[in-house]
């Protein structure tokens, strides 16, 4: 019977993460009890079916653990920490920002440029002077989603559609989050490496870091793996639908620069570390620290290249106790990632608040509550950690 499962665990690709787990975490005497019944409380007030939580600090993975079931019934099979969510957004930040990343450090694309340098079409009704630097910070003008569903039928007619888009302000003067900078992002990515962005992602981290729970379109046979989302009742075309819970998304094949990843915390607690660990892992160089330090920094805007900011005026999901310097990501399917290089601390939650339907918005409330419960946990000391 061991050997059965030995196996399993092996077929499944869950070995690596695991043994990566247990040769990164450490034993310490946190008191994880007030953090455990948060989770388990936002559960039992339906923030969500179930979710797997890793916390970071100190080069340490001091807490990794699942809670809940993949669905609300109480006959569904319980997650663990090798269960896989759809990242939404956070694809932004881990797999478009971070490809932007090494193609700017290696000068292959400047931030500077205009989109149209890459993208020509784009340059249409007034948008000739959108630049990198305006779609990572989403100050471009561009709106901030459209069901392209709608009108369109191809990736391509998506595009054409966004190039045929004017702006909803002058670029550079307002932030206004946008899935549509996101995509013509990740749609320069390709155009600059003449590879996809999945093949991008896979050759350049997700397998240099042993990421081998994360990707785009995971075959059927991981599907037991994965936590389910709301069902899709708006998709019109006979197509099989690709699974990720964005439309767009699934218009896009799976693959697109704003949502469609797939991952694991486990594989997260990788990259994270590796950002942590200015830009290195096991003695490869993802990004020089210069490159990190330039995607990072505040400037006059309110969010990073790339990444989200914490407020310095607080009302952050990140909670009150992260320093200034923290940046982050969120998921619209229940998932976050925030990092703070003072305290040296990371907070991984994945979940799927949006089964059965994403009208479900407690997490708004439960996210600041989880990171403050963190701080709480790891001590007076690191709390008193909120240098700028």
């Amino acid at each position: 019977m061991l050997m059965q499962l030995f196996r399993l665990v092996i077929a499944s690709g869950m070995f690596l993460a695991l043994l990566s787990t247990v040769l990164t975490t450490k034993l310490h005497a946190y008191n994880f009890k007030p953090l455990e019944a948060v989770v388990e409380q936002a559960i039992n007030d339906t923030v969500f079916p179930g979710a797997s939580l890793a916390v970071l600090y100190k080069g340490s993975v001091i807490f990794h653990k699942a809670f809940g079931r993949m669905t609300y019934n109480h006959k569904s099979s319980p997650v663990d920490t090798t269960t896989i969510y759809d990242l939404a957004s956070l694809t932004k930040a881990v797999v478009t920002t971070s490809l932007v990343m090494q193609l700017v450090e290696r000068d292959s694309l400047s931030l500077q440029a205009p989109v149209s340098t890459y993208l020509p079409d784009f340059a249409k009704n007034g948008k000739e002077k959108v630049t990198i630097e305006h779609l990572l910070r989403h100050t471009s003008g561009l709106r901030a989603h459209t069901l392209f569903s709608k009108s369109c039928t191809t990736p391509q007619q998506l595009f054409n559609a966004i190039d045929a888009d004017t702006l909803l302000s002058a670029p550079g003067t307002t932030t206004l989050y946008s899935d549509l900078g996101f995509m013509l992002l990740g749609k320069i990515v390709e155009t600059i490496t003449g590879k996809s962005l999945a093949s991008n992602f896979q050759e350049r981290f997700a397998k240099p870091l042993g990421m081998t729970s994360t990707m785009f379109n995971p075959p059927p046979s991981l599907t037991w793996r994965i936590a389910p989302v709301e069902k899709d009742t708006f998709w019109p075309f006979s197509t099989q639908r690709p699974l990720v819970h964005d439309q767009n998304a699934a218009l896009l094949g799976g693959v697109a620069g704003h949502a469609g990843l797939f991952a694991t915390t486990g594989d997260l607690l990788r990259m994270t570390a590796m950002l942590m660990n200015d830009g290195t892992m096991e003695g490869h160089l993802y990004f020089r620290t210069a490159t990190l330090k330039k995607f990072f920094a505040r400037s006059k805007y309110p969010r990073a290249l790339g990444w989200d900011l914490r407020s310095p005026e607080g009302h952050s999901s990140a909670g009150d106790s992260f320093s200034s310097s923290s940046y982050g990501h969120l998921g619209f399917t229940g998932t976050s990632i925030w990092i703070d290089p003072v305290k040296k601390l990371a907070v991984i939650l994945l979940s799927n608040r949006v089964y059965p339907t994403s009208g479900n918005i407690k997490i708004r409330t439960f996210r600041p509550l989880l990171h403050n419960t963190v701080v709480q946990c790891i001590g007076q000391q690191v709390r008193q950690t909120n240098l700028p």
